[in-house]
């Protein structure tokens, strides 16, 4: 694999050919689009034989509202029946909600204007063949798509390198405990105790060999505060890696300490942030209310398993919290991989009922 990683670009190598696959117009007018109609699945990029994409660039607009959880992204390796990633296309790129937000880390970004310009750098390598497509599943309207697709065709095939996966889920709310009114804050955000993953949010589960390299995670804090700092983390990851992943024996492989721990930062962070590496893209609004939004790559650190892996995060200490949560995770493994599905439309979108969202259209911050 060595020969072939995203940071190889000084090696002259005349086996890998450069190629795009794009929407700009046959005719050559500025029509550079395609129109995705509603119920309908477009084909992005369909290409035979071995290689790699390398670069994919996105931008779309619809007047419907949500549209970013609407539209789906679907990737499929070597002839594969089931896809490898099946994910709603603004969480793909690294912010939930159905929305955006202008931020960069080294493998993923949303360029100006409003994060809106969508990006991605991981590679993708394939031996057969790979086939890109999107399908939207708005209720009315049609979603205009903008894209480029750069990928290299390979004289051989690499047998040993991973194929790239992606999966969404979400968990809405997270099932926590009932709060009585004589509860203080503290005690609920603080009290109790939890040895075991059996309630956590489950951010991946995958069986096979390779490695897992991050995760967004987005939160929607639905508790209301009776006074006090009304923060929703405190919630422990925990991995557990092959042998450990049967019947998720304790400990896990990798335990951390806390939500904000796991994604680089600490101290209840308030303020936006974004690095090569991790970052806090929505912080959420006055105390901690609202939409927030993690990230985190392992890539220099990546998670590796042989046989499987279970990755999970507490929602609040002692999973206490019933906030909305949903999440990205992205990993490669050789193939074959466990099928995974996706949430209906109905049940991907966000909570029209709470007062913050009503009138709320599909994009922006």
């Amino acid at each position: 694999m060595s020969s072939y990683r995203w940071f190889d670009f000084v090696r002259v190598d005349h086996a890998r050919h450069t190629r795009r696959a794009s929407s700009t117009s046959p005719t050559g007018d500025n029509r550079d689009r395609l129109s995705v109609v509603r119920g309908t699945t477009e084909t992005l990029l369909n290409v035979e034989g071995p290689g790699c994409i390398t670069h994919i660039w996105i931008t779309c607009h619809s007047l419907e509202p949500y549209y970013l959880r609407k539209l789906l992204l679907k990737m499929y390796w070597d002839g594969e029946a089931e896809p490898s990633v099946l994910v709603p296309v603004g969480d793909f790129f690294g912010v939930g909600h159905a929305e955006t937000t202008t931020w960069a880390s080294l493998p993923m970004v949303m360029a100006p204007r409003d994060g809106m310009a969508l990006n991605c750098y991981l590679p993708m390598p394939f031996s057969k063949g790979a086939r890109v497509e999107v399908t939207s599943e708005n209720f009315v309207t049609e979603t205009r798509l903008y894209y480029n697709i750069d990928y290299e065709t390979w004289d051989e095939p690499h047998d040993d390198l991973g194929r790239f996966h992606a999966c969404w889920r979400r968990q809405n709310p997270c099932d926590g405990i009932s709060e009585p009114p004589e509860m203080s804050d503290h005690t609920f955000q603080h009290g109790g105790t939890n040895l075991s993953d059996a309630g956590n949010y489950l951010i991946l589960e995958a069986e096979g060999s390779g490695q897992y390299i991050g995760c967004n995670l987005n939160i929607h804090n639905l508790r209301r505060s009776k006074g006090g700092k009304n923060w929703y983390g405190e919630g422990d990851e925990m991995i557990f890696v092959d042998d450990d992943n049967q019947g998720c024996r304790w400990p896990p492989t990798l335990h951390g300490t806390g939500t904000e721990d796991y994604f680089n930062c600490a101290w209840a962070p308030r303020e936006k942030f974004d690095s090569p590496f991790f970052g806090l893209t929505k912080p959420g609004g006055p105390e901690f209310s609202g939409f927030i939004s993690w990230y985190r790559w392992h890539i220099p650190d990546a998670v590796r398993f042989a046989r499987s892996i279970r990755v999970s995060i507490e929602h609040g200490h002692a999973n206490r919290r019933s906030d909305d949560y949903s999440s990205t995770a992205y990993w490669y493994q050789l193939e074959p991989h466990r099928p995974f599905g996706i949430l209906p439309v109905e049940q991907r979108l966000p909570r029209a009922d709470m007062p913050e969202l009503k009138g709320a259209g599909g994009q922006g911050d």
